[in-house]
C-alpha cells in the first residue's frame, strides 16, 4: 500500500486557506509547467468566485515525497460550520490557519473546538507573516490561551508550529525565517500527522461525509474507507446510522480517487483512501456503505442546530410569473428538499394548508446563499424576514448569542459600543493593537439583523466584523431591527422623474425611473418611524404654458440599489421579499392600503386597551 496522508485545513473566513492549497497544488507537480491555473483554483462556484469566500468543502491531493496526502478545503464563514464539522470524520489530522495580524477569531474558535473532541492532531500555521502589521509574537500567545481554554491534551498543546506566507508559498520552522518554498509544511504533514488506519481484510465499512452531484451519473458519494475494501461494480449495502430505512443493496458503478484537481477513475480502493463512488440513487450524507453480508452503519458525527428562520413561500404578487421559469409549490418543495440533501446543517418543514415553507440555516449568509444560488437558476418565490429560532428550558424563554469580534480603528470604538450596547450587547474584552482596537462581544443574533452595513458605515470601511454562535441565554428583550418607516407605491404603474422627484423630499428611494412598481411595493425608505405612501408613477400635467425642456430641469438624487443581503436586514415584520432572476422587490404583506391601515389601527387599539 502507498503511504498515505488525510488532513483537512481549517480557519477563519479569509486567513488564507485557498490560497495555501494554490500554492500546495504548485509546488507538489500537480500542474503542468505549462498550463494556466486561475487564483483561488479550489473556489470553483460563481459565487464563491463572486464573493471572495469558500462556501463548499472540495477534496483534492497532492504527492509529496512518495506520500499521498488528501487535502480538504473548508469554508471560514461561520455560516457554512456544517460542511467542516462533517468534513472533520474523515481526515486524521487539521492544519490551523491563522493569520498574523487578526489572529485567533470566532470561526477559528469553532472549528478547532470540534477538531479537538474528535482527537485530531494539529499542525498550527500561523500565515500571512509578511503583512506590514503582522504581530507574530502577541498572536503564537494568543493560539496558545485558545488551546488551554478549549481543553486540549497535553499532547495537542504540544503541536508542531509553522509560520508561512501563501502568497509567497514560503514556510518556515521559525518566525525569523523567511523560508524558501513549502517543503517545511510538507515535511511536517507526513512526520506528524498519523496514517489512517488500513484494515483491509475486515468487511468494507465507508461513512458517507459528502454528496456530489454529475448529469451524467447521478449522485456521487465521498468518504473516506474506514476499513476493508471496494472494487468497481461490486455489491454493496447502504445503511442508515438513524435506522429510519433499512439496509439496501446498490452496485458500486464507479469509483474515483482525488489527484489534484481531477478525479481518476479507479478499479479498486482500500482502508483509509478518501474515495468518490457512483451507483447509489439515494444516498444521503450520513449513511455508511457496508460489505452485503455485513451491514454496520457508523454513527455520524452531531451537526450543530440551525439558529435562524425564515419562510419561503410561492410569489403571490401583482408581477408574478413574470421572470421566473420555476414558480410552482411542487418547484420550490423538490428544490429544497435537494439542498437537504447535501446540506446537513439546513431543516425545511412545510407549513399544512399553505404554500410556503419554513426553512432554517445557520445565519443570514447561510440562507441568502440558497436564495442567490436557487434565483440563479430560474425560481421565483418571496421569503419573510430572518426570525431566530428559540428554545424554552425550565420554563424559560432562550434565545441565540453570537460571539461577534471587530477590528476597528481607534476613532470608531465609541460609535461600535454604542449601536452594538443599544442591540443588547455585553462586552467581553478590549485589546489596542496600534492604532487599532479589537472587540469581543456576546450579543443576541437577532441583535446582529441589519447591523453589518451599519458597521461599516461606522468605521468608514475599515472595520472587519465576524461572529459565531456561543450559546443560547436568557431572553434579551425588545431589540429595535430598523430606524425608519418604508416609502410604499401608491398604484401599479412605471416610476417617472416627475413622481421620483416629488417622492424623494420624503426619504432615501430604491428605485430608479422607469421601474416597473406595483401597489404595495416598497421603494425607498423614510427617516420617521411610520410608513409613507407615494405616488411615484405621477406625471406632470399638460399645458399650453408648459415650458420646453423643463421636465428636465428636475435632479433626482441617485438611488440607493440594495443587494441580497440589504434587502433581507430591511425587512421589517410585515414585509416580504420578492426574489426572482432579474429582480429583487420588496413589498408589504398586505397589498392593499385600506387593508393594512384598517389592522394596525386595530392592532393599537388592542395595544391601548
Amino acid at each position: 500500500m502507498k503511504q498515505l496522508r488525510n488532513i483537512a485545513i481549517i480557519a477563519h473566513v479569509d486567513h488564507g486557506k485557498t490560497t495555501l492549497v494554490d500554492k500546495m497544488l504548485g509546488q507538489s507537480g500537480a500542474f503542468r509547467e505549462n498550463r494556466a491555473v486561475s487564483e483561488r483554483v479550489m473556489d470553483s462556484g460563481d459565487l464563491e468566485r463572486e464573493r471572495g469566500i469558500t462556501i463548499l468543502a472540495k477534496n483534492t491531493a497532492v504527492t509529496y515525497g512518495g506520500v499521498k496526502i488528501n487535502i480538504v478545503d473548508t469554508p471560514g464563514h461561520a455560516d457554512f460550520g456544517g460542511e467542516v464539522e462533517r468534513i472533520l470524520k474523515m481526515v486524521n489530522g487539521v492544519l490551523l490557519l491563522v493569520d498574523a495580524a487578526e489572529g485567533p477569531m470566532p470561526q477559528t474558535r469553532f472549528v478547532l473546538g470540534r477538531a479537538l473532541e474528535l482527537g485530531h492532531r494539529v499542525i498550527v500555521v500561523v500565515n500571512k507573516t509578511d503583512r506590514p502589521d503582522a504581530r507574530v509574537a502577541e498572536v503564537t500567545d494568543e493560539i496558545l490561551e485558545l488551546l488551554l481554554e478549549l481543553d486540549a491534551t497535553d499532547f495537542q498543546l504540544d503541536s508542531p508550529m509553522l509560520f508561512c506566507s501563501a502568497r509567497r508559498g514560503t514556510a518556515a520552522y521559525s518566525p525569523d525565517s523567511e523560508g524558501a518554498d513549502l517543503a517545511p509544511l510538507f515535511k511536517t504533514i507526513i512526520e506528524y500527522i498519523p496514517e489512517p488506519g488500513r484494515d483491509a481484510d475486515s468487511p468494507l465499512q465507508m461513512l458517507v461525509s459528502s454528496i456530489d452531484y454529475n448529469d451524467y451519473v447521478g449522485r456521487v458519494a465521498i468518504g473516506r474507507i474506514e476499513r476493508g475494501a471496494i472494487s468497481k461494480n461490486q455489491e454493496i449495502a447502504v445503511c442508515d446510522f438513524h435506522g429510519e430505512r433499512p439496509a439496501r443493496r446498490a452496485k458500486a458503478t464507479s469509483l474515483y480517487e482525488f489527484d489534484g484537481l481531477s478525479r481518476v477513475s479507479v478499479d479498486e480502493a482500500s482502508a483509509g483512501d478518501i474515495i468518490a463512488l457512483s451507483g447509489i440513487g439515494d444516498v444521503t450524507i450520513g449513511d455508511t456503505i457496508c460489505a452485503p453480508h455485513a451491514p454496520d452503519p457508523l454513527p455520524f458525527v452531531k451537526i450543530s442546530a440551525p439558529t435562524m428562520e425564515m419562510t419561503f413561500s410561492v410569489n403571490d404578487s401583482p408581477f408574478a410569473g413574470r421572470e421566473g421559469k420555476f414558480v410552482t409549490t411542487r418547484n420550490i418543495r423538490d428544490r429544497l428538499s435537494r439542498e437537504t440533501l447535501k446540506d446537513v446543517s439546513l431543516r425545511v418543514s412545510e407549513i399544512p394548508d399553505s404554500d410556503s415553507f419554513n426553512v432554517a440555516g445557520r445565519g443570514e449568509m447561510h440562507l441568502s446563499i440558497l436564495i442567490e444560488t436557487m434565483r440563479r437558476e430560474g425560481y421565483e418565490f418571496q421569503v419573510s424576514p430572518p426570525r431566530v429560532l428559540t428554545e424554552q428550558r425550565g420554563g424559560e424563554l432562550r434565545e441565540p448569542v453570537e460571539r461577534v469580534v471587530l477590528d476597528v480603528p481607534e476613532a470608531s470604538v465609541g460609535a461600535v459600543i454604542e449601536k452594538l450596547g443599544s442591540r443588547r450587547g455585553a462586552v467581553l474584552g478590549m485589546n489596542r493593537a496600534g492604532a487599532r482596537f479589537k472587540l469581543e462581544f456576546l450579543v443576541p443574533s437577532r441583535g446582529l439583523f441589519g447591523y453589518r452595513s451599519e458597521f461599516l458605515t461606522d468605521t468608514r470601511g475599515e472595520g472587519i466584523i465576524a461572529s459565531v454562535f456561543e450559546r443560547y441565554e436568557p431572553w434579551k428583550g425588545d431589540i429595535s431591527r430598523r430606524f425608519g418607516g418604508s416609502l410604499i407605491a401608491h398604484e401599479t404603474g412605471e416610476a417617472t422623474v416627475y413622481g421620483l422627484f416629488g417622492a424623494q423630499e420624503r426619504g432615501q428611494l430604491f428605485i430608479e425611473p422607469g421601474t416597473a412598481v406595483y401597489a404595495g411595493m416598497i421603494v425607498g425608505i423614510s427617516p420617521k418611524q411610520e410608513d409613507m405612501t407615494v405616488n411615484v408613477c405621477k406625471r406632470k400635467q399638460l399645458t399650453n404654458f408648459r415650458a420646453a425642456g423643463s421636465e428636465d430641469a428636475l435632479r433626482l438624487v441617485p438611488a440607493k440599489l440594495l443587494s441580497l443581503e440589504q434587502c433581507l436586514e430591511f425587512l421589517a415584520d410585515d414585509e416580504l421579499l420578492e426574489v426572482t432572476p432579474r429582480s429583487l422587490r420588496l413589498r408589504k404583506g398586505e397589498p392593499d392600503h385600506t387593508l393594512r391601515r384598517r389592522a394596525a389601527s386595530g392592532k393599537s387599539k388592542r395595544k391601548g386597551e
